[in-house]
């Protein structure tokens, strides 16, 4: 291994785009979600103490994770895996998997609950860049370059889709054949992966009733405005509201119980009718600067484990972004996915701020 030396100092406009994309986002939490809280629990700023909370949390542990050489997270790749089994399979267990909105994500903790698939995306990641690495010399044969890592990958989504969570099976499915192209796999076996997996995803859409209503709604939410369409039409009309310049922070309609939890998934609906064009178009600008950054970091990491653990977390944070912007601007199907550093959510604002700090951390060495 290539001697690392520590030389640079950390990224700091990705720094400075993540914190502006924080602050926004706990602005906008308590803008969008202090009448709902007022409702539900008598105390207007009862989501916003939370989201501090976690914030803080995430911050300090962002800046920890600045502080340990990278290379030596190599070592918590299988651990990583095998903690990710264990948390997968607690969900089935009574009373400590907590079932909302049909779905098995959160594990109850009692003072808190924790989204489990949120530390197993960080977990994945980290254990491909590890694996890729070290197998890199085969990484074009079969077995090595892609049936061990598939293998690994296809047990974590095999448990998640049990949730069920089809959303998050993409993204890690995504995730993983791009890093394994860009560790040098074959193109060959890549693709006629691909091509089995395209069957088994059209079965998951058809055998699940709420997934076709889902599409369906996608193709025309006004044939049933009231019900189905009720969400992704009430996010076109706060876009449509909006205007360039946006209502006002703080006066927006559609959060008065038109949007469901505008705090979480629809949060840029909010940003949108109340900062208009303008601000969705600056938070789009902050987002391509985390994310050309990241490809950045990548690009200069001194070695490959670094290249492809930055651009993992990279190619995860664009996905998770692109999938909630262009869900409820109606451009692809809904999916529950919370919107990085700006939607409502401890466990994904922490996983994400942990993230910004492992890019951080490779952006500081050089070889």
């Amino acid at each position: 291994m290539k001697s690392l030396s520590r030389d640079k100092k950390p990224d700091l406009i990705l720094l400075l785009a993540t914190l502006l994309l924080v602050t926004v986002g706990t602005v906008m939490i308590y803008s969008s979600s202090s009448i709902l809280a007022t409702e539900k629990f008598h105390d207007g700023q009862y989501f916003l103490k939370k989201q501090l909370f976690f914030l803080c949390l995430g911050l300090l542990i962002m800046i920890l994770i600045t502080k340990i050489p990278y290379y030596k997270l190599r070592r918590l790749a299988w651990p990583g895996i095998a903690v990710s089994v264990i948390l997968l399979a607690a969900l089935w267990v009574p009373h400590l998997g907590v079932r909302a909105g049909g779905a098995l994500r959160w594990l109850n903790f009692g003072v808190f609950s924790f989204q489990v698939t949120e530390m197993v995306k960080i977990a994945l990641i980290l254990f491909m860049a590890h694996l890729l690495t070290k197998h890199v010399s085969h990484i074009r044969e079969f077995k090595q370059g892609i049936l061990y890592p598939l293998g690994v990958t296809g047990v974590l989504v095999g448990m998640i889709i049990l949730q069920p969570d089809f959303g998050t099976t993409v993204i890690l499915v995504l995730v993983t054949f791009l890093m394994i192209y860009l560790a040098g796999g074959r193109l060959l076996y890549l693709g006629g992966m691909i091509a089995l997996f395209i069957p088994v995803a059209v079965w998951l859409l058809l055998h699940k009733s709420y997934r076709m209503a889902r599409l369906m709604t996608f193709l025309d939410p006004w044939k049933d405005p009231r019900h189905s369409g009720f969400q992704i039409i009430q996010s076109l009309i706060a876009f449509g509201s909006g205007g360039p310049l946006g209502v006002g922070i703080g006066d927006g309609m559609q959060k008065l119980f038109y949007l469901p939890e505008p705090h979480t998934d629809f949060i840029l609906s909010v940003i949108a009718e109340e900062s208009g064009f303008i601000g969705v178009g600056l938070i789009l600008f902050l987002y391509i600067i985390l994310i050309v950054r990241g490809f950045q970091i990548a690009l200069k990491a001194p070695d490959m484990f670094g290249n492809l653990l930055a651009a993992g977390l990279t190619l995860l944070l664009a996905l998770e972004t692109f999938i909630n912007i262009a869900g409820i601007m109606g451009l692809i199907p809904l999916k529950g996915l919370a919107l990085p550093f700006l939607s409502y959510g401890g466990t994904s604002l922490i996983m994400s701020l942990a993230a910004v700090g492992i890019l951080l951390n490779i952006s500081s060495y050089e070889s």
